[in-house]
């Protein structure tokens, strides 16, 4: 080891690239480069403590070099990337980004991603990444045991057995897979129309579709109240976030121009996406964009433009007539409302919040921390445990808040609160859905 500190710049470097399709990003050396000089602007500011593991682990080590970047070891940089779980909100908060203008053009994300899409070329998927990055399989599986998987899930000797194999907590609350998926019961109602003239396009997620569809039904439900001219699709793949978590890019691109080629003859037509889990709202508005390549690149422009948040579409359309506030129920004085990590990186406002606050004599209080499941982060063996403690303050938060009705537009976010609160948040277009069918909010 040196005795001697090095100087490391905050500026660029020249190994500086966010462009998938540029050779320079896929340069392992580049890539060190702006490993470095990004954990010393990093390690510099400091605001993001508080955010994820990650910033704490870095600090810790480079404090242990005396400030020095330059003498952290590979396995000190890969436990760094590894605790990232792609919350965003260090780069939501950051004041050196390309988004702020800042001459530094700093983001952590996607050095991370890039880390990430780096280390999986020189290794093969385990049996874990394999699994939680193919829901749908997983989901045709489970229907095909006739519930069987639903309830080993919840045997303990099954469940230990499977976080032996694969490295899933076994104290980890694994939602229910569908006996239908959404998309059956959009064939079997006639929701899927072969008219393109629509104003809305419902992309389901693949969570809706396996595990919750009743989600999805509601939001049908809603959008017939207010007269919105909708269709669902048939045959759309995962967004691809799962598969970009662990650096797939061939997965997302694969998935990509599938879910493009269903989705742009409506958007070519005027129509509005909308994902109902804000992480798929940011990848197809903000990761297409910059993932893709060729002609789907310039497609992934004309997406982003009509992808919206199911209380973001109603929300613009509160001034018309059609606009039904007819609600026979009501969810309580206090509704308490987790602001999810990915509607706060879109950077749209929270129209969930102002949509609920439409119902007659309800008062929404907002919760903004991080609840820690973070896509699969909460679910690893060894991330699980640290998923609770990341996820505290939100949790209290909720509980301060005093609401009668907890809210939150990740349904992800919501198995977290069940899983650390015993309380499960409703989306609020199911809130919405509730009050319209004059439904009793009272907890049995």
């Amino acid at each position: 080891m040196s005795s001697e500190k090095q100087i490391v710049s905050y500026a660029p470097s020249d190994g500086l690239s966010y462009d998938t399709s540029d050779d320079l990003y896929w340069d392992e050396k580049a890539l060190d480069k702006e490993i470095t000089r990004a954990f010393a602007l990093c390690h510099s500011c400091r605001m993001c403590f508080k955010y994820c593991d990650s910033f704490p682990i870095m600090f810790d080590a480079i404090d242990k070099y005396d400030d020095d970047v330059t003498q952290m070891s590979k396995t000190e940089v890969k436990n760094v990337a590894d605790a990232c779980f792609q919350c965003k909100l260090c780069e939501v908060q950051c004041p050196y980004t390309p988004k702020e203008g800042h001459e530094f053009h700093l983001d952590f994300p996607k050095l991370i991603h890039r880390y990430q899409a780096i280390s999986l070329k020189s290794r093969r998927k385990t049996l874990r990444e394999l699994i939680l990055t193919n829901i749908t399989s997983l989901g045709i599986l489970a229907r095909s045991s006739f519930g069987l998987a639903n309830l080993m899930n919840r045997f303990p000797p099954h469940r230990w057995l499977l976080e032996k194999l694969t490295g899933i907590h076994r104290k980890k609350l694994l939602p229910d897979f569908a006996s239908r998926t959404f998309e059956k019961t959009a064939v079997r109602n006639n929701w899927i129309k072969a008219d393109t003239d629509v104003e809305a396009v419902i992309f389901q997620t693949c969570y809706v579709d396996n595990n919750e569809p009743d989600i999805g039904e509601d939001l049908v439900e809603v959008l017939e109240h207010n007269q919105v001219k909708y269709t669902c699709l048939k045959g759309l793949k995962c967004c691809g976030m799962p598969a970009w978590e662990i650096g797939d890019l061939d997965t997302l691109r694969t998935n990509a121009h599938h879910n493009l080629n269903l989705m742009l003859p409506y958007v070519e037509r005027g129509a509005k996406i909308i994902p109902i889990n804000p992480t798929c709202s940011m990848m197809m508005k903000r990761e297409y964009t910059e993932l893709l390549e060729g002609n789907d690149k310039d497609r992934a422009r004309k997406l982003s433009e009509a992808i919206t948040e199911p209380s973001h579409f109603l929300w613009s359309i509160r001034k018309e007539d059609r606009f039904n506030t007819d609600f026979k129920s009501s969810p309580g004085d206090v509704i308490s409302y987790h602001v999810s990590c990915h509607l706060r990186a879109l950077g749209i406002g929270f129209r969930g919040r102002e949509l609920m606050k439409q119902l007659p004599d309800v008062t929404v209080k907002p919760v903004m921390e991080c609840c820690g499941h973070n896509g699969t982060y909460a679910m690893k063996t060894e991330t699980f445990e640290d998923s609770g403690r990341i996820g505290q303050k939100a949790f209290d938060g909720m509980k301060q808040a005093g609401g009668d009705t907890w809210a939150t537009d990740c349904p992800l976010a919501a198995v977290q609160f069940k899983q650390f609160t015993g309380t499960k948040p409703l989306h609020p277009i199911s809130i919405l859905a509730r009050c319209y069918r004059g439904e009793s909010f009272k907890k049995d």
